[in-house]
């Protein structure tokens, strides 16, 4: 289990130096020139003296290889620069991240309490009304778009109701019924759509478990039903689910554009979208190469939750 864990290790640190290579060569062809976007075009045109100076400092009259290298050995030491604040982008990354965890966490937590069981009772009940009341249910979850599904939560709930509040965010620290309250609805949102993803790739995998070759034998041997299901079928079909839960979760916490900004929660989908507008070239810098290392450690953390689950992983890992 160490070998393979560390041969992971090794993988997904050559991944995340070539996703930092990416950001790198994206966030420079953009175009504009990011001195004109820090000093303004008045000042710049006015000023070559102060272009002159920005450029010297942040190495931008160098090849881009050294501004590269200084850039990743600066970022190795969580140093990501400063945005057009002349604020730090670690501090302003660090400050947004409580808020889109939790939102990820939260409509993960409830896409699984409502998918995977869904999953289970369709496979179990094949061709049955309950299996048509849980395909049906989540084709239509499937169809409906995130926005309108969150504009309908705020009608009937927010406004019609007066059950739970519109927008905003109060954090849990300060006060966790108010924070539970504001996070309900787009928590809720973000849940049920991928309760629909969970609950159909449960099914298919349940129904491929209960065909085997293992549970037939399971079955033969004399098993009760409930541990042929439990003990085998269900921990062999979480393994393909574990997957989509992985990447399912990574998209979570560079996508929730659209759910943040209708719930004003500020977290990571409203700072993508300022900094974009505003041109700030380090904060966008620095929250991609976040977003990109996230993705690989939860990639990371799916494969050894792989291992865990299916020893033949393991073992496949180890020889290749």
């Amino acid at each position: 289990m160490v070998r393979f864990v560390l041969r992971r290790v090794g993988s997904a640190l050559v991944v995340m130096l070539l996703a930092s290579m990416l950001v790198f060569i994206g966030i420079r062809a953009i175009p504009g020139d990011p001195v004109t976007v820090l000093l303004g075009e008045s000042e710049a045109s006015a000023d070559p003296a102060a272009v002159a100076a920005i450029r010297h400092e942040y190495l931008l009259d160098r090849p881009l290889y050294v501004q590269y290298g200084r850039w990743l050995w600066l970022a190795m030491q969580g140093n990501l620069g400063e945005d057009r604040r002349n604020l730090p982008v670690r501090e302003t990354l660090v400050s947004r991240i409580p808020l889109t965890l939790e939102l990820a966490t939260l409509s993960l937590v409830i896409a699984m309490l409502i998918g995977i069981p869904a999953g289970m009772i369709a496979a179990l009940r094949r061709g049955k009304a309950t299996d048509y009341a849980v395909t049906g249910t989540a084709l239509l979850g499937l169809s409906v778009p995130h926005f309108w599904l969150g504009l309908l939560l705020i009608t009937w709930f927010a406004v019609d109701l007066n059950w739970l509040p519109a927008i905003g965010y109060v954090s849990f620290r300060e006060d966790p019924i108010a924070n539970l309250q504001h996070m309900i609805l787009p928590c809720a949102m973000l849940g049920f759509g991928f309760a629909a993803v969970l609950a159909r790739q449960m099914r298919s995998s349940m129904l491929t478990a209960l065909s085997s070759d293992y549970v037939r034998t399971a079955r033969a041997k004399g098993l009760s039903e409930r541990s042929v299901v439990g003990r085998h079928a269900v921990r062999n079909s979480l393994i393909t689910v574990t997957t989509v839960i992985g990447l399912y979760f990574g998209s979570l916490i560079s996508g929730a554009v659209v759910t943040e900004t209708i719930f004003g929660i500020p977290g990571f989908g409203r700072l993508s979208i300022d900094a974009l507008n505003s041109r700030d070239y380090m904060m966008v810098q620095g929250l991609v190469l976040f977003i990109a290392a996230f993705y690989v450690t939860v990639n990371l953390l799916v494969d050894i939750v792989y291992a865990l689950l299916d020893p033949r992983v393991r073992v496949a890992g180890v020889q290749t």
